[in-house]
């Protein structure tokens, strides 16, 4: 297999990490992500990551919490991901470094741009954690910004559902399923890809979005492979 891209943004949200588990971390579903990278790393493909934190806390779903003040606990979820997820790459044998948007010297790196191409560039994973470092903005658009960042040629959306429909496939079975969009259907019907704001900003800048579910194997492979798995999003 050949791979169609040289450099990609892995996009893993929270809840897939969790697993089954629906809550924290399941060490099997690491163990997956971290074959699975590990797989395309070899290829050559330069891959960098960003790590959702609903697995832990999500922001906006706090009805009583300021907003700013539970999206920043958001984020920390983000870098607990982002230190597990390192900690599975690099059993894997796979050199990883942490970058995160918010400052902890301690436990990783600070986002700096030209660092983190570099480290791309000698065959290192790199996983972005603590969100862009604002609030009011979801680990989508951190995605979306961090790809454009970085010349990313193509977002991987590794999610629980297994590409994008028409609506919830679990509370409504007539549910369609989508093969391929464009980001102008994606804004104007308003489907749940990613959020209004991280989908402009990949349609503004060209950055294509393969949506695919995370837990079954070899999926990773196929969407760097460009094969016909989930939903492609393209301009």
């Amino acid at each position: 297999m050949e791979a169609k891209y040289k450099r990609v943004l892995l996009k893993i949200s929270g809840e897939a990490l969790a697993g089954e588990d629906h809550f924290g971390i399941n060490e099997e579903m690491l163990k997956k992500v971290a074959l699975q990278v590990k797989e395309i790393s070899e290829m050559g493909v330069q891959v960098a990551v960003v790590v959702g934190g609903g697995n832990f806390w999500r922001g906006r779903t706090s009805k009583s919490m300021d907003r700013a003040t539970a999206d920043y606990m958001g984020m920390l979820a983000t870098v607990m991901n982002a230190m597990a997820l390192q900690d599975a790459f690099e059993a894997e044998g796979l050199p990883t470094r942490v970058q995160t948007a918010i400052e902890m010297r301690e436990v990783a790196e600070p986002y700096v741009r030209r660092k983190a191409i570099s480290h791309l560039n000698h065959g290192k994973v790199v996983i972005f954690g603590a969100g862009t470092g604002n609030p009011f903005f979801s680990t989508d658009t951190t995605a979306a910004l961090r790809a454009a960042e970085i010349d990313a040629e193509v977002i991987l959306l590794a999610k629980k559902v297994d590409a994008v429909y028409s609506d919830d496939p679990e509370t409504n079975p007539n549910a369609v399923r989508y093969e391929s969009l464009t980001h102008k259907e994606v804004l104007e019907r308003d489907l749940k890809v990613m959020d209004s704001t991280a989908a402009s900003l990949c349609r503004d800048n060209d950055i294509a979005i393969h949506v695919f579910a995370l837990a079954e194997e070899g999926n990773v492979m196929k969407a760097v492979c460009g094969e016909k798995i989930g939903t492609i999003v393209t301009v």
